[in-house]
């Protein structure tokens, strides 16, 4: 429990240009995959992402075994670990400007950050140290570890009670997925279909404490 506002963050779409719910928005990391490591991007999306991922963003499946059985399929036949390193590397463009309202919000110590998201092991654990959200929040909340994906109730159940969260509090989520939103506020939290930055700066909340 806690006295201070608990802010949530997506991070596709929102802490991270990259892939957008809203296509208008998308930034896609793989759009030189076959270029660079000779892997068509639409048969990646739709043989791995679309269907093996799926197990592995819940934590069912460990990344780079994952990869190493499907990328031969895909004509790759190099070490996993390079693919992961160059999706890593190419997925990790930074919402700056938000960023740094976010920065300013947590030096008025009026809030608590922390980052939901569909996520596997590697890219979280690289978000917060090689990306350096680890020094905004205070946790990264991620689907695989939860063992759920949102916008399923037991990842919501399972980030309140990570969270210690009091009947009567109630974070605010910003999040680009309309599904996810809805399944926020279903659950009982505050929630924003996330589009740009605009959308964060003109929340009631935000806009009282900035």
């Amino acid at each position: 429990m806690t006295n201070k506002k608990i802010l949530l963050f997506d991070v596709d779409g929102v802490l991270v240009h990259g892939y957008h719910a809203n296509p208008k928005y998308r930034i896609c990391w793989d759009k030189d995959l076959k270029e660079d490591l000779g892997i068509c991007p639409e048969r990646f999306t739709k043989e791995f992402i679309f269907d093996t991922f799926r197990n592995v963003i819940n934590g069912e499946r460990d990344l780079k075994e994952a990869l190493a059985e499907d990328l031969p399929k895909l004509g790759f036949h190099g070490d996993p670990q390079e693919v992961i390193d160059y999706w890593l590397k190419k997925d990790s463009n930074i919402n700056t400007d938000l960023l740094q309202h976010i920065k300013a919000l947590k030096e008025t110590g009026k809030v608590r950050l922390f980052i939901t998201t569909n996520q596997e092991h590697n890219r979280a654990e690289y978000l917060m140290k090689n990306m350096g959200f680890e020094n905004y929040f205070e946790d990264i909340f991620h689907s695989a570890r939860i063992g759920a994906t949102k916008p399923s109730e037991h990842y919501y159940n399972k980030v309140t009670e990570l969270l210690d969260l009091s009947s009567n509090e109630k974070p605010i989520l910003f999040d680009d997925t309309p599904n996810v939103v809805e399944g926020a506020i279903k659950h009982g939290w505050e929630a924003v279909q996330f589009n740009t930055v605009d959308d964060f700066t003109n929340h009631p909340f935000i806009k009282s404490i900035l």
